[in-house]
């Protein structure tokens, strides 16, 4: 067996360490936003899609999300126990399985499957990628390493698009999942040459129970959430009691945690404001974030009219505003202060939010530009910065269940952001649209539900009717702007609220320690890796 590389040698190759790491990132992230290209597509009859249901494309989504969040904590607590390193090549071997059966899945309920299989190789991807960063690199370059990972996420999230879009011109449907075979491959080979691994050196006894509380109350909450999305009515007695269960199961679970003289994760961690701040602002940013990412494809899509690939060109200025700007907010947090720096980023999140209240249905397209590039700019202030924070402030053996925690709150934020404005959005326009409906003759009242469940719906029923449909196109698109406008004046009243948990909490310039997540003294590179 060859022996494990040395510190010194861990420290010169770093930077390629870290180009590894992104890409594992990129390939997950990427995924989920070509997936949201595709959907138009996969609803298609075959031979050209699956003939996919709105429902069923919903959970081609969810399948996905629910068995990563639920899995996220788990995975980084293995990672710290057994490896990163071999948690990281298990996931990325099990999400590249995952994307080839679902690229040749032959119907919607094959595509579900597998894609809750990507979602538990993702799950050990993750928490990996940044566990293993903190383990590489010294305690002074975390937070450029963390801004340039964060940047790699706000590619990824551009990237997709633009390549689902690309794939779907040229290719069949199933190849937005089986591009990412080539690129896993070659990530598990550079992995194997480069990356080290590392572990918790003095793991202490397994906390099994902790461990299915985790999992339990993850998933019956993500499911809860996810349920509410669907049926647009969080009161719901089956959504209330699944939501119930789930934060029944984490309170014992925090109960159990702080009875046990081995827990899986120290819930003291969470009596530090600063920590939990950050915590706190990740799960709202992308509370915000994904709310308006689930409407936007619609916007550009269905409303605009542009194509799978325009929609992902759109996106870029937020990718490259994140490219731009994640690498260098350690030198802006320096200067002012991680609770100055991550205010005046959900401050200027919430206020692009807002300005999605100036596009209408022939908007000039640099307002959408503009609108992009500065929430991007907000986000690249905001994320490295707590994940910094949340990183810091866990021992390094423990980098594993930070860098979970961290991903769990993202994950469950982005969840309910998309069913809870997914809801109020579906609601909106619902309403705004069932005046029309009801005025066209001979309609059945099944169609004029289904119709009314989307703008997307609704086109589609116009588009059968033919000339008679055009009826239902100005009505169907001024119902979606006003359903759109609401929806976006919730998600920057979310951003604010993060604004003020980040003001009151994060610490300022002159903290003791000089900035987030200090206090917590921490060992040289290399310990806790295996030698």
């Amino acid at each position: 067996m060859a022996a494990a590389p040395s510190a010194e040698a861990i420290h010169r190759r770093r930077w390629a360490i870290l180009v590894v790491l992104m890409f594992s990132v990129l390939v997950v992230v990427l995924d989920n936003s070509i997936l949201n290209v595709a959907m138009k597509t996969i609803a298609t009859p075959k031979p050209t899609g699956l003939g996919a249901t709105q429902s069923q494309l919903e959970w081609a989504i969810n399948a996905y999300t629910l068995v990563f969040a639920g899995l996220l904590f788990t995975a980084g607590l293995l990672g710290d126990r057994i490896g990163r390193k071999k948690v990281l090549l298990g996931g990325m071997t099990v999400f590249g399985m995952g994307s080839v059966l679902a690229a040749f899945s032959g119907s919607p309920g094959e595509l579900i499957g597998f894609r809750a299989l990507m979602g538990l190789g993702a799950a050990f991807v993750m928490p990996a990628t940044l566990a293993i960063l903190v383990n590489v690199f010294e305690r002074e370059e975390q937070a450029k390493a963390i801004g340039i990972w964060v940047a790699a996420v706000g590619l990824a999230i551009a990237i997709g698009p633009i390549t689902g879009g690309v794939l779907l011109e040229h290719f069949w449907w199933g190849s937005v999942f089986f591009i990412n075979v080539p690129v896993v491959a070659a990530g598990i080979i550079a992995m194997i040459l480069l990356v080290p691994d590392s572990r918790d050196p003095a793991p202490g006894r397994l906390d099994p129970l902790g461990v299915l509380l985790s999992v339990i109350g993850l998933v019956l909450l993500v499911y809860g959430i996810i349920k509410g999305g669907q049926l647009a009515d969080f009161t719901d007695a089956q959504v209330l009691a699944t939501i119930g269960a789930g934060l029944l199961v984490l309170g014992l679970f925090v109960w159990h945690e702080k009875r046990s003289d081995h827990p899986a994760i120290d819930v003291d961690y969470f009596r530090n404001p600063a920590f939990s701040a950050a915590i706190a602002a990740v799960a709202l940013v992308f509370f915000a974030l994904m709310g308006v990412t689930f409407f936007m494809v619609f916007y550009i899509q269905s409303v605009r009219g542009f194509s799978a690939l325009d929609s992902g060109l759109l996106l870029l200025p937020l990718a490259v505003a994140q490219l731009l700007f994640a690498p260098r907010a350690r030198l802006v947090v320096e200067r002012f202060g991680a609770r100055a720096v991550c205010t005046g980023g959900m401050l200027l999140v919430a206020a692009t939010m807002a300005g999605f209240l100036l596009l209408d249905v022939d908007s000039p397209l640099w307002v959408l530009e503009a609108l992009f590039f500065f929430q991007g700019a907000g986000m690249a202030h905001i994320m490295p910065p707590v994940t910094t924070a949340i990183m810091q402030a866990l021992p390094r053996e423990k980098a594993g269940s930070g860098s979970a925690l961290n991903n769990t709150f993202r994950q469950v934020g982005g969840a309910l952001g998309v069913a809870v404005l997914g809801s109020v959005l579906s609601a909106t326009y619902r309403e705004g649209i069932q005046g029309t409906l009801a005025a066209v003759p001979g309609l059945p009242d099944s169609v004029r539900h289904s119709a009314g469940e989307s703008v997307e719906a609704t086109l589609a029923l116009a588009d059968r009717m033919g000339p008679a449909g055009h009826v239902l196109l100005g009505p169907a698109h001024d119902s979606f702007i006003h359903a759109m406008h609401l929806t976006a004046l919730g998600s920057s009243g979310v951003a604010l609220f993060g604004a003020l948990v980040v003001a009151a909490f994060l610490p300022g310039k002159d903290a003791d320690g000089g900035g987030p997540g200090s206090g917590r003294p921490r060992e040289k590179a290399g310990a806790g890796a295996d030698r």
